[in-house]
């Protein structure tokens, strides 16, 4: 046992990694310290370098930054008050710049400059929010001893060179089990992106995604033997309580401050512990974070800090005053410790509330709302809000308070939403100009046709929950406790988000609920998720009064659902004689405005003649109207405007077909074109694509050409007006290009969409007159969509080594293609030749349109649109194809000589592409063409069985397990098929694998748990049973979180907790390490009622465990959970005061808390 009084050296490390380099630099190795202070929770290394006694420290597993720094150091001058210097080694982000050639591995080391002390610290939150750099505190300069020592280190480097290089490898030729994770790597995996490029997926490897084209990397020289490898920096260390990983901004940072290098934990060192700062660069403070240069990196520090003590002459440290001893040393670490610690918790709690608005990924309502509000004409919607019905609805204390607004097509119902939510957008409740307290918060939600993000009652409820969580601080809580149920990255089930909505909904007193278009919602009727039922489960809350209040058309099957939970007086038919006044004001606005009507500003009879002649003849119709004043701006004379308005169209219907029949018959091709891709794709086209969409040419040799582009974008138009709108792009559609090339006018906003609703459904129609209908039918409208994008990518003419945005800016069209050419030639892939031929020129390897497609767009792994494809990374056609669903070319290729095994990223192989893709035709025909149905791989699902279990393709399953399937097989990331069918929630496919032999204790393999754990984490019920039926073990530990009820707990699986414990779940078996019991985790997340249940089931309130708190009480404390507190209190008192001395029990209550 070693005496802790004669350590003079201390060594703080972050990491586990930085603490094992610094031992392997140690020349003695001591024993463990005698004693330690009665509050110490260090571990510590003793050891002698050249002379110093030092004790090494390292902080807790999992804990980083300033506020632990400073409790490690704290703890370690109490236990080891001689202590005199200290050192700060490990790794670091570098900030590599013009000035500074900042490499992997290399050194920086804190050294003062410009009048810093060689370490300073900053707001990362400020830094961002405000675009400026915001230094937060002064730090103290390292003692003198060890700024000379740098100075005369530095100096010998400089003469003589340093030998660090050797020094490692001779290390690591003594210690072999240390090469692989601390040896240096391969050069080549040195990369410095570009600061715009960006690692958008954390858990992909950064050459899979961002791949090593050259244009994407910074250019530099290779060091030659002259040049010191790893080379040493001094300078400005910036510390901060957040991780950097923004290149833009390290580079700005870098520029302002002269700073080297970004770390997490100086800082919180510098005024209490005077220390030297030495960082071993391990990556670019950017987001291509790995840990691949962490061990050397940490290496390199070490054995630049051992030079270090090198230079100094032991007896000198005992001339320096103890640490310890500098007067009120000790009490401004405990106070720093708190603040830094709230700090902290700001910054982490801003980046976090980012963090989950990017997970959740809402559909942004406000652009319906604000692109309505500009089309409302001042008036307009006044006879509803002015209403004693609309009034009544609003400031009801009712608690469910319901208005059902429906029309007929085009009456203008998604306008009056908008004017619905202007109105409510102060206090509904008091006078209109008062703010809305938080208490009472307004959403709404634009069901949307056009947008596929706006068309499920999963992204309505994604934008309301966003919503409160802005506008509600309680609510924000239910989201957070969702966000962190789902630890792993993955989304929550539409149920889930459901319960989610309703925790948020109970904590406000009151909010106002407004949902456009419920027509155009495709999951409206469904029995377990549809929107209708959502709509009668909100009205039912309990807690809070919610005022809904929806629009759509007068369907049968939302019409009888609504009537089966509103009353009479709650709907209101949008009548004619309701919005007339609202169309006169639309009809006046625009006759006497448009640019086209105005030419009849000098007749003001005419100007009553239209007004009178349409406002007859509207029947409530906006859309009506505004197709016949789009007509009428065509008439240039009266003569021609009078036999327009005589022969006014009646209906839309002969509106539409009025229209298509005055298309001119040289632009009807074009067209025709161009509305079949508007009525079928998932998204609108930019003008740039539509432009491109009608210079494709499938009957020429020469499929594309840009020579034939239009010159004038604005006159894309001309080919259907009234049928398509011009509006801004929607930048959530992915990579395009919204450049417009040379030569081309800018003024129109850059996409197309069809002008409303009722237009695809007339498209749709068996109404449309016989000369076109036949355009529009579903299979032949979609293999003309699938033949012109493949047209296209075969004439893109470019080299694979140009960059993706070239490509995108040159080529506007191609982004689209790539993406969606795959799904509309499925339809009919084998009955159209044309297609066929040029689905077979595609595969064709002589050319390369198949592999440009698969850069532009990797359809197994749409996340990577950005990365450049090489050769180890390379896809084959036979792959792709199973993955499409593509069943001729399958067969097509195998007729040609493709290995039916042929490789992919992703889902490995074609048989296993294609069970993941749920295309049973080509899986059956490629098991009967001898594919291996146990093939395994390094693949996310390892095998074909897999795949299918966890997509839920129930007959593939089957069909898989027919030809021999392994049941029991383990590979890929959820191990076997059992924990995949688990995780997916699919009860049919895990009963199949029961009943062929799965074994439902299976030993645990995988990130996710036990095979109980999973089903107990996803929340279903019936899956649970099913595992417990079939003789799972509902006390099994896992790799996960411990056991089935910690995973249940984890996602406040309430029913699931209830159900495991009535099926003898221990409620005191320990979890993982880091959450000890389940009722230490439950009062961690602050689960009330899953605690309370606990405690019915006997769970031990005095139970220790638990890496983070001792036991509940001080758990749930910490964490500010106060009803949870005052729940485990009750318990302790019932339990104690049988037993106890009231005074006792005052101190056991102590003790836990």
């Amino acid at each position: 046992m070693m005496d802790s009084k004669t350590y003079t050296v201390g060594w703080i490390c972050a990491i586990e990694t930085e603490y094992i380099a610094a031992q392997c630099f140690l020349d003695e190795k001591h024993g463990k310290p005698e004693s330690l202070h009665a509050n110490d929770s260090n571990h510590y290394t003793l050891g002698k370098i050249a002379g110093h006694d030092v004790v090494i420290a390292v902080l807790p597993d999992g804990e980083y930054g300033i506020s632990s720094a400073t409790a490690v150091v704290k703890d370690m001058l109490h236990s080891f008050p001689n202590v005199r210097i200290g050192l700060m080694v490990g790794v670091g982000g570098g900030a590599p710049s013009s000035k500074h050639d900042i490499r992997l591995g290399d050194i920086v080391v804190s050294a003062p400059r410009g009048g810093n002390s060689g370490v300073f610290q900053y707001d990362f939150g400020k830094t961002i929010q405000d675009q400026s750099f915001q230094t937060t505190g002064v730090l103290n300069q390292p003692p003198a001893i060890l700024r000379t020592a740098l100075a005369g280190l530095g100096a010998r480097y400089r003469s003589e060179g340093h030998e660090l290089e050797a020094t490692i490898n001779n290390i690591l030729s003594k210690k072999k089990r240390l090469r692989r994770g601390f040896q240096r790597p391969d050069p080549s995996t040195d990369r410095l992106y570009k600061s715009e490029i960006i690692h958008s997926r954390m858990n992909e490897d950064c050459i899979t995604l961002c791949g090593d084209d050259p244009s994407k990397l910074v250019s530099r020289t290779e060091r030659t033997e002259d040049d010191d490898n790893p080379a040493v920096h001094r300078g400005l260390i910036a510390s901060a309580n957040q991780l950097m990983k923004d290149a833009v901004i390290r580079d700005r940072l870098a520029d302002e401050k002269d700073v080297l290098c970004f770390e997490m934990e100086a800082a919180g060192l510098m005024n209490q512990f005077p220390c030297l700062v030495i960082r071993g660069i391990c990556d670019y403070s950017d987001s291509h974070k790995n840990k691949k240069w962490q061990g050397y990196a940490a290496m390199a520090a070490a054995a630049y800090a051992k030079d270090l003590l090198c230079e100094i002459v032991p007896a000198k440290v005992q001339a320096v005053e103890k640490i310890a001893d500098i007067p009120g040393i000790l009490s401004s670490i405990e106070n720093n410790v708190y603040e830094i610690q709230a700090d902290v918790k700001i910054i982490q709690n801003k980046m976090r509330s980012t963090d989950i608005d990017r997970w959740l990924a809402a559909p942004n309502a406000s652009t319906n709302y604000n692109k309505a509000l500009q089309q409302r004409h001042e008036g307009s919607g006044d006879w509803l809000i002015e209403s004693k019905q609309f009034t009544e609805w609003k400031t009801s204390a009712m608690r469910d308070s319901f208005l059902w607004l429906h029309g007929i097509p085009g009456c203008g119902k998604t306008i009056l939403s908008s004017a619905i939510i202007q109105a409510l957008e102060g206090n509904p409740s008091k006078a209109e100009t008062q703010p809305r307290p938080a208490y009472q918060p307004l959403i709404y939600f634009y069901f949307d046709f056009i947008d596929v993000s706006k068309q499920t009652l999963e992204n309505m409820l994604r934008s309301l929950i966003l919503q409160l969580s802005h506008k509600h601080e309680g609510a924000s809580v239910h989201l957070e406790s969702l966000y962190s149920s789902c630890s792993d990255g993955r989304q929550p089930t539409t149920r889930l988000l459901c319960d989610t909505f309703l925790l948020m909904l109970a904590e406000a007193e009151e909010v106002w609920i407004v949902l456009d278009a419920l027509d155009e919602c495709r999951t409206r009727t469904s029995p377990a998720t549809g929107l209708l039922t959502w709509m009668s489960d909100v009205l039912a809350s309990q807690k809070t009064i919610v005022h809904l209040l929806a629009t759509s058309r007068p369907e049968t099957d939302i019409q009888s659902q609504i009537m089966s939970f509103a009353r009479p007086q709650d709907v209101i038919p949008i009548q004619n004689s309701l919005i007339s006044d609202d169309i006169k004001a639309y009809i006046f606005s625009r006759v006497r405005g448009d640019r086209g009507l105005k030419r009849w500003r000098s007749l003001p009879e005419v100007q009553n003649e239209i007004e009178t002649c349409l406002m007859e003849k509207a029947n409530g119709m906006f859309r009506w109207v505004a197709c016949q004043l789009d007509a009428l701006e065509n008439c240039l004379e009266y003569r021609s405007l009078r036999k327009s308005l005589i022969s006014l169209p009646k209906t839309l219907d002969d509106t539409y077909a009025r229209i298509l029949r005055n298309i001119p018959e040289e632009h009807k091709e074009s067209t025709i074109r161009i509305l079949q891709f508007l009525t079928y794709s998932n998204r609108p086209l930019t003008i740039e694509e539509a432009i491109d969409v009608i210079v494709v040419d499938t009957d020429s040799d020469e499929h594309f050409n840009p020579k034939y582009r239009m010159p004038d974008s604005d006159e894309i138009l001309r080919y259907c007006s009234s049928l398509v709108i011009a509006a801004p792009t929607d930048q959530s559609h992915g990579p395009s290009s919204s450049l417009h090339r040379q030569g081309t006018k800018t003024s129109l906003p850059t996409q197309l969409q069809l002008a409303h609703f009722s237009v695809k459904e007339y498209l749709t129609s068996n109404r449309l007159d016989s000369d076109i209908a036949q355009n529009f039918q579903d299979t032949i409208a979609k293999e003309t969509i699938a033949s012109v994008c493949l047209a296209y990518l075969l004439h893109l003419n470019y080299s694979r080594k140009t960059p993706l945005q070239t490509i995108r800016f040159n080529y506007p069209f191609a982004q689209y293609c790539a993406k969606y050419w795959i799904k509309f030639a499925r339809v009919s892939e084998g009955d159209n030749e044309e297609l066929r031929g040029l689905i077979q020129k595609f595969f064709d390897t002589s050319q390369d349109a198949f592999e440009k497609c698969y850069d532009l767009y990797p359809l197994d792994r749409p996340w990577g649109a950005d990365t450049s494809l090489n050769d180890t990374d390379h896809v084959t056609p036979i792959y792709y194809a199973s993955f499409g669903g593509l069943l001729f070319a399958v067969k097509d290729l195998i007729s040609k000589g493709h290995s039916i095994d042929g490789g992919g990223q992703d889902y490995g192989n074609a048989l296993q592409a294609a069970a993941a893709g749920g295309h049973e035709e080509i899986v059956e025909f490629l098991l009967n063409q001898g594919a291996d149905v146990n093939a395994q791989d390094a693949s996310h699902y390892g095998n074909a069985l897999n795949a299918a279990s966890i997509e839920g393709h129930f007959n593939i399953v089957k069909s898989l397990l027919k030809q021999g399937a392994d049941v029991s097989a383990q590979c890929g990331d959820c191990d076997c098929a059992l924990r995949a069918a688990s995780l997916g929630g699919h009860v049919e496919i895990v009963k199949l694998l029961l009943d062929h032999g799965a074994d439902p204790n299976v030993e645990d393999e995988s990130e996710f748990g036990s095979i109980l754990a999973v089903a107990s984490l996803e929340g279903n019920e019936n899956i649970v049973r099913i595992l417990l039926h079939y003789g799972a073990n509902v006390n099994a530990q896992d790799k996960g979180f411990g056991n089935a009820l910690q995973a249940a707990i984890a996602r406040n699986q309430i029913h699931i907790v209830q159900l495991l414990l009535s099926k003898g779940a221990d409620a005191n078996a320990k979890g993982d390490d880091h959450n000890g019991s389940a009722l230490q985790f439950a009062s961690v997340r602050g689960r009330l009622q899953i605690v309370e249940i606990l405690l019915s089931y006997g769970a031990d309130v005095h139970m220790q465990g638990g890496r983070q708190f001792s036991n509940a009480l001080q758990a749930a404390t910490a964490m500010g959970h106060q009803k949870v507190v005052e729940t485990l209190l009750r318990h302790v008192h019932a339990a104690d005061t049988d037993t106890n001395t009231p005074h006792e029990h005052q101190n056991r209550i102590s003790e836990l808390s």
